[in-house]
């Protein structure tokens, strides 16, 4: 793997980290490579339960090394190197600093994505003529709305991370030095759920976004009909008196 990606395991999380401080994590064609070796493995790891991707303080990814453009090419896995392929488990992006042109890319293709403060998204290649070809003409409308979305694409401006939040970009913002560890947090508390259900009810939200809902309703069923038995072990630990009052549950206050 080249020395701009780093991997790591971190619990249950595989923490991959883009190191190209001197280009602010651009990705040029050998770390585009890196990244997708990268993905492969996490793939085939079954203690990784989730991937948190990353950059650094300053940047979490600025996009192509318009630098070394000629190095990147228009793979079938997308040209950053994963961007056109699906992950079978949860994938979330911990943002600090620059988040544009195709990192913002790689962030839409993360399911959920955490921010610092000192986040800043856009699509910065607008100056420059370069195409949105990682997904995210796809992707940034699915997640925030094809208005907010075409006036990112049109506009090209800058957006903070709050201002992210309004628009459903990011799922949370908290301070810079909490970003990686609060994406652990959440990919602890993923792999900590019975896995089968939850990732058949992923796999049925992502594939089932965009079908008539007759058919989006005839996938939930096939793939959360598969699960029967997981939820049926977990109704009867219930019954037995576990979990009662919303023990467990995220965010709920115990009464």
């Amino acid at each position: 793997m080249s020395d701009s990606i780093a991997y790591e395991r971190r619990g249950a999380a595989a923490l991959v980290r883009i190191v190209r401080p001197e280009r602010r994590n651009a990705i040029d064609g050998a770390t585009a490579d890196a990244l997708h070796t990268a993905f492969t493995r996490f793939v085939a790891d079954d203690g990784a339960r989730a991937l948190v991707l990353t950059g650094d303080a300053t940047a979490f990814c600025a996009g192509a090394d318009l630098k070394a453009i000629e190095t990147l090419r228009d793979r079938d896995e997308g040209p950053l190197g994963i961007t056109r392929l699906h992950s079978p488990k949860p994938t979330i992006a911990a943002v600090t600093g620059y988040c544009v042109a195709g990192g913002l890319e790689l962030a839409l293709w993360c399911d959920l994505r955490v921010a610092g403060e000192s986040a800043v998204f856009g699509c910065f290649e607008r100056r420059w003529g370069v195409p949105l070809v990682d997904g995210g003409t796809q992707r940034l409308p699915r997640v925030v709305g094809l208005g907010r979305a075409l006036e990112m694409i049109l506009l090209g401006r800058a957006v903070g991370a709050r201002e992210a939040l309004g628009y459903g970009l990011v799922n949370a913002v908290v301070p810079d030095d909490r970003a990686v560890s609060t994406a652990l947090e959440w990919a602890e508390l993923m792999a900590g759920f019975p896995q089968e259900t939850m990732l058949a009810d992923r796999e049925a939200a992502i594939r089932g976004f965009g079908l008539p809902l007759d058919d989006g309703l005839t996938l939930e069923r096939r793939l959360g009909g598969a699960t029967f038995a997981v939820g049926r072990s977990g109704a009867a630990r219930f019954a037995a008196g576990q979990g009662r009052r919303g023990a467990g549950v995220p965010g709920i206050e115990r009464r």
